[in-house]
């Protein structure tokens, strides 16, 4: 009867040990398949495209103050972050434009106008595709250059 009470639905519960481990080897793999799912919905930067995920800065102060979206939005007027998640095949090989070479490449954090770029709604959020002379700087860490509240 206790065990009743401490279990809403019995019938979820593995009856043995190898079904308990079963279910717990599964669950990573399933979060595996989510995310290579989600990556598959991302653009495939073409040309001298580079695909971006712009830097969303924190809904909460350290004090645990929400921040509004308007208010998060007057942080980021002049400029954007964002993480270069690929590069086109034919961003930066122009070696008259780049005589140094690459300004970015996958994993790097970048500084680009806040209205450059294609914006691209995916689920959970939106992407951008930047023609590789908009970036402007690469940075460390974003959130170095937004006011921190």
């Amino acid at each position: 009867m206790t065990e009743q009470l401490l279990v809403s639905n019995p019938k979820e519960v593995p009856k043995r040990r190898d079904a308990l481990q079963e279910k717990y080897d599964q669950e990573p793999k399933k979060k595996e398949q989510d995310l290579t799912s989600q990556h598959a919905k991302l653009p495939i930067p073409t040309g001298w495209r580079i695909l971006v995920l712009p830097f969303k800065m924190k809904d909460k102060t350290k004090g645990g103050i929400l921040i509004t979206d308007d208010v998060v939005e007057r942080a980021q007027v002049a400029s954007t972050c964002g993480l270069v998640l690929e590069v086109g095949p034919d961003a930066y090989k122009d070696k008259e434009r780049y005589p140094k070479g690459p300004w970015c490449k996958k994993g790097t954090w970048v500084v680009f106008a806040r209205y450059a770029g294609s914006r691209i709604k995916i689920d959970g959020g939106e992407v951008r595709l930047l023609n590789d002379d908009e970036v402007l700087a690469t940075v460390e860490n974003p959130e170095d250059i937004f006011h921190d509240y």
